[in-house]
């Protein structure tokens, strides 16, 4: 099972930055009013016990609660705000992101790879 790291403020966007730096991040941007969202969300807990990415540390950010800081992810990873979304950021930067159905852990892998 995914165990999420909650982001909830900006100041957790610099950590994230460092801990890029030592391990891949992936940020999961979720509407919790969107049912593509929710779709992306299931399929993502679904796979992570079997797709073998046990070195990549998951954050969740809910979009609703914390709007501004989705903004802030936007302009400081240089991606444009999607919802939902999910960022890979490895060496302190955003390397891929994919939205909406787009959303998947092989594609992760690959991107890894």
């Amino acid at each position: 099972m995914i165990q999420w790291n909650a982001l909830t403020s900006a100041e957790q966007l610099e950590n994230i930055k460092a801990e890029s730096k030592q391990q891949p991040v992936i940020i999961f941007k979720h509407s919790t009013s969107c049912s593509i969202s929710a779709t992306a969300k299931s399929r993502l807990e679904r796979q992570w016990d079997t797709i073998g990415l046990d070195n990549v540390k998951p954050y969740y950010l809910d979009l609703l609660s914390y709007r501004s800081v989705s903004n802030q992810i936007a302009t400081l990873f240089e991606v444009r705000h999607e919802s939902p979304q999910l960022l890979l950021i490895r060496d302190g930067e955003c390397t891929s992101d994919w939205s909406h159905l787009g959303i998947r852990l092989d594609e992760v892998k690959k991107a890894l790879a």
